[in-house]
């Protein structure tokens, strides 16, 4: 096989072969990942919610979702086999984070307290901001919301005991759970 010629026309020709070679590559692993990833984060939805609440026996079959800028909650209710409400879980998406995202579901008892949470997602600096997914669980001074009727106590650094050296990452978990517990408090279903 005769060897190319090595001129400015070749170069483009062979890496545009390989950088087209590369694109089709990445494409098929997104296309073959796309559905595994989309039922992976649905079973982690699915796992938290049921984390946080007691033992129900159904949820509604839709939740009731508020969106309002780049910030949004999904309420999913919660009710007995009397069809007795028994709490909420609210998923909520800020992006006030210091590096962004931060997904959390909290669920709420029918007083209004919550009984734990779950981080969905968070990007935020590990070893700091990234202890948010259990601090605010740990007894310790006033780290530990659950419990907590936000309703009664602020969720802010001021009420709660913040992370370590991660102010930012602190006020955004508080605020999401802040804003979870006013979609609970506007969703509470009629007796």
């Amino acid at each position: 096989m005769a060897k190319l010629e090595s001129n400015f026309r070749n170069m483009v020709l062979v890496l545009s072969g390989i950088t087209m070679f590369a694109a089709l590559a990445l494409a098929s692993v997104y296309t073959f990942t796309k559905g595994p990833i989309a039922m992976a984060k649905i079973a982690k939805q699915q796992n938290a919610i049921k984390n946080v609440l007691p033992p129900y026996d159904h949820i509604d079959a839709e939740p009731v979702v508020k969106t309002e800028g780049l910030e949004s909650t999904k309420t999913y209710r919660a009710y007995n086999k009397n069809n007795e409400f028994i709490g909420s879980a609210v998923e909520t998406i800020t992006v006030r984070g210091y590096n962004g995202r931060v997904g959390v579901i909290i669920g709420f008892d029918k007083t209004g307290k919550i009984i734990d949470y779950f981080v969905l997602e968070q990007n935020e600096t590990p070893g700091l901001g990234a202890k948010m997914v259990t601090w605010f669980k740990t007894d310790k001074g006033k780290q530990n919301i659950k419990g907590v009727d936000p309703g009664v106590t602020p969720m802010t650094v001021k009420d709660v005991d913040a992370i370590t050296a991660a102010t930012i990452s602190s006020k955004a978990f508080l605020g999401a759970v802040q804003n979870a517990y006013n979609a609970y408090s506007a969703n509470i279903p009629e007796k």
